[in-house]
């Protein structure tokens, strides 16, 4: 599933980012990789999502937050 299907308060793991290598660097850059657990703020439609990871708050838009596949932890 995509890190868009998250409901707020659902922690995964990252399991694949897709996107080419501009992409992935800027990914990275602010400590989203592979193995990575997240926790959804807030997914409002139409808004930017708000997650929480690697002790930090990150933003991202939509369209971004589809290229990155997620496993959901019980």
């Amino acid at each position: 599933m995509s890190l868009t299907e998250l409901k707020n308060g659902e922690r995964a793991s990252i399991v694949r980012i897709d996107g080419d290598r501009r992409y992935l660097s800027r990914i990275t850059s602010i400590g989203l990789n592979v193995g990575c657990k997240v926790e959804m703020l807030q997914n409002v439609k139409k808004k930017p999502l708000l997650i929480y990871g690697r002790d930090t708050m990150i933003a991202l838009n939509r369209e971004e937050s589809e290229r990155i596949k997620v496993e959901v932890i019980a």
